[in-house]
């Protein structure tokens, strides 16, 4: 298992910013210091390919690694997993230096094999240097905080669950986004804050459409924040229409939703094309 101790918030820094232009002395600032630092656990992100499996197809077969990601620390140790293959992992690598050579000189991916690629003992090792080759990855910082670093991790199963809620499996598409929420928000302290934006929102959705408002209306106000602050804007219009109309049908206070929802309107009045969230959603991959 590799794990890393990475980028949130230092005790130090924090402590610097709540007690700065006080009157307490030194030694009472080092003493705060300290019980801050005691508190505070470190957010660790781990990741683990435990196993492999051998897919045999008609004219080919092919290995599939299974990857797990766990953040821990002060957060959770939940693992969720994906399965990529190793020409994944390939064109992967290959973006990656596209955009950062120079920074990923020392990281090397395990090399293809001629011959054996099938034996149990060198996929065995390969599943130990992908896992180690992860680590080296989420070390580098500007890597760490490349949107391509999540899309590794989540950009097959996102397409597969908008195929299926295009098809109208809701249900099926439901257990893609949910792996592929857990992951982007393991990795949120180093990726931005609309990263989960859309995922919620295909969520909320699909939740609709299965008549599970309760589960709907949480999904969409869980991503709101975010979009408010950071946009997109066509995103805010079409969460706030979906969460005014599930508050009536579930009897909660939308009053203030809905003030937001005109005022937003009425401020972008023929700049801003208002789309249903569902259209929203749909439009993300065709």
């Amino acid at each position: 298992m590799a794990e890393l101790n990475q980028d949130p918030v230092d005790p130090a820094e924090t402590a610097g910013e709540h007690l700065s232009g006080s009157s307490l002395t030194t030694k009472e600032l080092q003493q705060n210091l300290k019980l801050m630092k005691r508190g505070h656990r470190l957010v660790r992100v781990l990741f683990e390919i435990p196993s492999s499996r051998i897919v045999q197809q008609p004219l080919s077969k092919h290995v599939v690694y299974q990857v797990m990601v766990m953040r821990s620390g002060s957060f959770d140790s939940h693992r969720v997993w994906v399965e990529r293959r190793y020409s994944d992992f390939f064109s992967f690598h290959h973006k990656l230096q596209e955009e950062f050579q120079e920074e990923l000189e020392d990281v090397l991916l395990p090399r293809k094999l001629l011959t054996g690629n099938f034996s149990p003992e060198n996929i065995s090792e390969r599943r130990l240097a992908l896992q180690d080759y992860l680590a080296q990855l989420f070390s580098t910082h500007c890597v760490r905080h490349s949107p391509q670093f999540p899309a590794f991790f989540t950009e097959p199963e996102l397409k597969r669950a908008h195929v299926l809620l295009r098809a109208g499996q809701f249900r099926e598409a439901l257990e893609l986004l949910q792996t592929v929420l857990e992951i982007q928000e393991k990795l949120l302290p180093w990726q931005k804050s609309t990263l989960t934006v859309p995922t919620l929102s295909a969520l909320a959705v699909c939740y609709r459409d299965l008549d599970e408002p309760e589960q709907a209306f949480g999904s969409a106000h869980k991503a709101l924040p975010a979009v408010r602050r950071y946009g997109p804007r066509s995103y805010r219009a079409a969460l706030l229409e979906l969460l005014v109309d599930l508050g009536y049908q579930l009897r909660r206070p939308v009053a203030q939703l809905q003030d937001e929802l005109t005022g937003l309107r009425d401020a972008e009045r023929g700049e801003v094309s208002f789309r249903s969230l569902k259209e929203e959603v749909i439009q993300q991959f065709t």
